[in-house]
């Protein structure tokens, strides 16, 4: 590592006119996140970008001579499909890289597939329905209001408050125009209750960080309690400034296990590496649901994860410094097991 930098890797942008850019843009506030703290841990670092001209990437990484990366991509040239893509590139190349491996990543950005896999395993999931851009879907008995959300993208992009429908003539009425923009969408029960966000942190084994609850009390009572494109992106809107993150040290024992266990299965089943998040609603039943599984989540500074991490003394650097020490470690693991080999 002394001989060579440390290659951040991640994905271009778009313009900042371009639709949600808001999210697109903010990958450029993780690197230079990223990119300050390994100055200031003493460690070179490059920027790399991601994109389809693989000879650019390639021809960056061999004339740097990188060995190890943080791999920062949420896309590839705006495709989320394309997620897990710089992970099995660097696999071939064998640069060791921060977070999940491409499996997980591919696997996570298919919302259909999570949901279908975290199932199997036996935890609980809203139910649903797939809609592929053609008929009507058979809705087999699911209860309105419903939310409406992409199968691929990522970082609420496609969800706002129109996204949750009250009735089937409003489905009729919204379903064609989000399937156009969107592609395939799933459609699922809205779960009214508490909202908790859980990051986990740690390699071989994660560990659960204080637990994060979603703050809606300052919403009006004609707006769905949601986390939507608005709500996390845009800074000028009502939602954006009514969302409150908050950790609460009076969860109930039970509730507070609950979530953490379902948290690391989701981590383990869907082989999550080095850091992740999963969200969730509970009902007012005690019945938890998880939302997403986050691979690889934001880490800008002002993040949920980073939060996380600093209730329990963890700040940015140290976080940093961690991650590139999960990597070094795999690396020597990997090349002493080969040479046993």
């Amino acid at each position: 590592m002394k001989n060579s930098p440390v290659a951040i890797v991640y994905n271009e942008p778009v313009s900042p006119e371009g639709l949600y850019s808001e999210a697109s843009r903010d990958i450029l506030d993780q690197v230079e996140a990223v990119e300050g703290s390994l100055g200031r841990l003493g460690v070179p670092s490059i920027r790399i970008p991601f994109t389809r001209d693989l000879s650019s990437f390639m021809g960056e990484i061999s004339q740097h001579r990188i060995r190890y990366a943080f791999n920062l991509c949420e896309s590839v040239d705006e495709d989320p499909q394309l997620i897990g893509h710089p992970a099995a590139v660097m696999d071939i190349l064998g640069i060791s890289y921060t977070g999940s491996p491409a499996l997980a990543l591919t696997i996570t950005t298919d919302k259909l597939f999570t949901k279908r896999l975290l199932r199997a395993q036996g935890i609980s999931t809203p139910k649903f329905e797939v809609f592929e851009n053609t008929s009507f879907p058979i809705l087999k008995g699911l209860r309105f209001p419903l939310m409406v959300k992409p199968r691929y993208e990522d970082a609420s992009i496609g969800i706002d408050q129109e996204s949750v429908v009250a009735d089937e003539r409003q489905l009729r009425k919204r379903l064609p125009e989000f399937g156009h923009r969107f592609g395939p969408l799933i459609l699922e029960e809205f779960i009214v209750g508490r909202e908790f966000n859980v990051s986990l942190f740690g390699h071989p084994s994660p560990q659960v960080m204080p637990i994060a609850e979603i703050s809606f009390d300052g919403f009006p009572r004609e707006l769905y309690p949601i986390v939507g494109y608005r709500e996390k992106w845009d800074k000028g809107s009502f939602e954006y400034n009514q969302i409150v993150r908050v950790f609460p040290r009076n969860l109930h024992g039970t509730l507070e296990r609950k979530i953490r266990r379902i948290a690391t299965d989701c981590f383990r089943h869907l082989m999550l590496r080095d850091y992740g998040r999963v969200d969730f609603r509970v009902n007012r039943s005690g019945v938890a649901y998880v939302l997403e599984v986050n691979t690889n989540p934001c880490i800008s500074p002002d993040a949920g994860f980073p939060a996380a991490l600093a209730q329990t003394g963890i700040d940015y650097d140290a976080f940093v410094g961690q991650l590139l020490e999960f990597v070094r470690k795999r690396r020597a693991e990997s090349h002493s097991l080969k040479g046993r080999g």
